[in-house]
């Protein structure tokens, strides 16, 4: 397939401008193994065999014991590989960013977030917007910042933080949540329910909620974050229970991360990190529809 190379010159001005963000808020980066022996355990993110291991779905365990090591800022971007995702937005092979902070929030990172989107588009289109399906799509605008609880219930009519229901969350997501987000703005749901959140840190209730957001722009599911899970033991039995699950749905069950448990056994600080698609910020800013017209190579 022949690459504009508009497209390849605005990627690489992109993640140029990305590095420059971290570098000047004192983060470091980081790489990790892609080749890892134990995928963090998703019951709907199916890892890629490559021998006697696995290609990596997400950094994000290797990144965490990073943090449980000392490290306070780091962020990487590199390539990863879900299997069996394939369309418009996914291919088995994409590029994320991701980060973590430690000692900070998961409303820091969203700010972090935004702050990181606008320089970003400063930086690469030279203005702090996009256009994305005939719109103006304005990131210097406040974004538009609900509760999964309130969107569901304007929305769907229910409360999934009360009668949790996956597929009908996913569902209505798809068909009545996202087609009702702004389309001028960037748009944010936040406090999941907690069976929608693995790895996140839950608060209290009534009802009890994940700290965890998404961010979505021109349609796109973009970011998503998370105050991290810091308990070892909550982290364990999370894991167990997604083991079960696949094994129920005859998947592939992954082995436990021991090294990320003794991780957070050890004094693991409080942190938040971030998962971006690299791909799909390419698309928003070069006004593309498909992954495809944006890597180099698509498998």
């Amino acid at each position: 397939m022949s690459y504009p190379p508009h497209i390849l010159e605005t990627r690489s001005r992109m993640l140029q401008a990305v590095r420059d963000f971290f570098f000047g808020n004192s983060y470091i980066e980081v790489e990790t193994p892609v080749r890892i022996s134990a995928p963090a355990l998703e019951e709907h993110i199916d890892a890629e065999p490559s021998g006697d291991r696995y290609l990596r779905t997400s950094p994000e365990l290797d990144m965490k014991c990073l943090v449980g090591q000392g490290l306070r800022r780091i962020f990487q971007i590199g390539p990863c590989f879900r299997k069996g995702e394939r369309g418009r937005l996914h291919n088995p092979e994409f590029t994320m960013l991701e980060w973590y902070r430690a000692d900070a929030g998961y409303l820091d990172v969203l700010e972090e977030t935004r702050s990181l989107l606008l320089s970003v588009a400063n930086r690469t289109l030279g203005r702090s917007w996009f256009e994305r399906a005939g719109v103006k799509v304005e990131i210097a605008k406040p974004w538009d910042i609900r509760t999964v609880e309130a969107v569901y219930l304007d929305h769907a009519g229910w409360n999934p933080l009360l009668e949790f229901d996956p597929d009908r969350f996913d569902l209505d997501m798809a068909g009545k949540i996202e087609p009702a987000m702004s389309k001028d703005r960037p748009s944010v749901l936040m406090d999941y329910p907690v069976q929608a959140a693995a790895l996140a840190r839950c608060r209290p209730g009534p009802p009890p909620v994940a700290e965890r957001w998404e961010v979505y722009a021109g349609g796109v599911e973009l970011a998503n974050a998370f105050g991290e899970l810091t308990d070892p033991v909550e982290q364990r039995r999370r894991f167990e229970f997604c083991a079960a699950a696949r094994r129920t749905a005859r998947k592939d069950v992954y082995p436990l991360d021991e090294r990320f448990l003794a991780a957070l056994a050890g004094g693991f600080p409080q942190c938040s990190g971030v998962a971006l698609g690299v791909d799909r910020l390419v698309m928003l800013l070069t006004g593309s529809s498909s992954i495809d017209e944006v890597r180099a190579f698509c498998t």
